[in-house]
């Protein structure tokens, strides 16, 4: 009994164990389908059955199906219709007009707020194409118009007569950024039409390559020199004809300008299948610097284009500071130097407190002299003559008790008080006696 007992217990337990795993997986199903049916949109809920049996099983009717493959039809379509429309489009409010005149162009599926450029082209169809470039439009009277925020412009294009004879149209083109062009058919009246210049058949071009600029700027460059590089690609025949020789045309732009085209000649032929490395030396004005870009092209379509980044000339920006500073110093010097030449001469004098006696011996000089009576002269001579040829006297003088003792006194002359120096007194002594004459006794 004990062991049926102990051999049955565990069979039991390991039972239950199963039925509770098997609920709980239940209802963990049941739980995610009720979370994936409320997840689900309106009309593929409203149409999704219920859960049945009791593994918790979703069964999708032909009606579910059928919804599911609406809704992928409708989202194909419009993603159709989006591409559609994202394409750029033209369209203009007249297709004929004389010189003069002017007439509204519309584009819309533009890229936002990309800036355009629009241009009455000859020699070109909207299939083709622009057969001469932009030499064959009127440049000079095209306009730019930036589009909105839906990539949506309209703006009033005056007509002018181009270079190159009609069919003409009205050429759209993205200036920065990717590039996008559009054109429009114009009959320009009064123009003259000519047909399009056949193309030849046989060989053909194609890029195979990027494109790159070799070459560096040097010094002469840096003050402003024509900058200079070397156009290297790889083309190859496509065509079924050999090139011999071909003829391209490089062009280089500057913000929205037209290129600037320039034909450059590669001697060689080019086998049908066959590719070559060509290089083409390029060019741009003294003193150019910014963003230009290198356009090439073959057989009247554009094969590729390069960017090219210019530095400023800075020499050029130095020299001219130093001419804007040293010029204005030579020009003062030299004019210091004539005013120093124009004013009157000055005799240069000592600093203040120093030169006055130089001011009263140039006084003195400017005074004419008084001259003298001729006896005058001949007085003065002898009074000098008698005065230098004179000894100083002694006179010595005893008093009683001194024992003999005296005092020497010694009197300078002072010729210009002496009356006898005088021209016009009288000869003889004039002076009054002595105090010490020895007639006058003494008391």
């Amino acid at each position: 009994m004990w062991a049926d007992r102990s051999g049955g217990a565990p069979g039991e337990r390991g039972g239950g164990r199963g039925r509770g795993a098997r609920r709980a997986a239940g209802l963990a199903a049941a739980v995610a389908v009720v979370l994936a049916w409320a997840l689900l949109p309106q009309g593929i809920a409203s149409a999704a059955p219920g859960v049945s049996g009791p593994s918790g099983a979703v069964t999708v009717s032909g009606s579910t199906a059928a919804s599911a493959s609406a809704v992928s039809t409708t989202a194909s379509a419009s993603a159709a219709r989006t591409s559609v429309a994202d394409k750029p489009t033209v369209t203009l409010s007249k297709s004929q007009a004389g010189k003069g005149g002017s007439v509204t162009v519309k584009g819309a599926g533009w890229r936002s707020k990309s800036l355009l450029m629009m241009l009455v082209c000859g020699q070109a169809t909207p299939a083709k194409g622009v057969v001469g470039g932009t030499n064959s439009c009127a440049n000079s009277e095209g306009l730019a118009v930036t589009t909105d925020a839906d990539g949506a412009f309209s703006k009033k294009l005056p007509v002018a007569e181009p270079p190159r004879p009609c069919p003409c149209v009205v050429h759209v083109a993205t200036v920065t950024g990717e590039k996008a062009q559009v054109d429009a058919v114009l009959k320009v009246a009064g123009h003259p039409v000519k047909a399009l210049p056949a193309q030849a058949t046989g060989g053909k071009l194609s890029v195979l390559t990027d494109t790159r600029l070799d070459g560096s700027s040097g010094l002469l460059t840096w003050f402003g020199a024509p900058p200079q590089r070397t156009l290297v690609f790889t083309v190859g025949n496509v065509g079924s004809a050999p090139v011999k020789n071909p003829v391209f045309q490089v062009g280089t732009s500057h913000g929205v300008f037209a290129p600037q085209w320039e034909e450059q000649q590669w001697r060689g032929t080019l086998a049908p299948g066959k590719k070559a490395q060509i290089e083409l030396p390029v060019e741009l004005s003294a003193g150019a610097h910014g963003d230009y870009l290198v356009s090439l092209k073959f057989g009247g379509k554009v094969l590729a284009e390069q960017p090219w980044g210019v530095g400023r000339p800075w020499g050029v920006t130095l020299f001219w500071i130093l001419l804007c500073v040293v010029v204005p110093a030579a020009v003062f010097r030299v004019g210091m130097a004539i005013v120093d030449r124009l004013r009157p001469h000055r005799r240069r004098t000592a600093p203040s407190g120093r030169h006055r006696g130089g001011r009263l011996s140039e006084l003195a000089g400017r005074i004419p002299r008084l001259r003298l009576p001729q006896g005058a002269l001949a007085a003065d001579e002898q009074a000098r003559t008698s005065r230098t040829s004179r000894a100083p006297r002694t006179k010595s003088s005893g008093t009683p008790g001194t024992g003999g003792s005296g005092t020497t006194d010694s009197t300078a002359s002072l010729p210009w008080f002496t009356p006898d120096t005088d021209p016009g007194a009288p000869a003889g002594r004039l002076s009054a006696p002595s105090d010490n004459s020895p007639t006058k006794g003494n008391t």
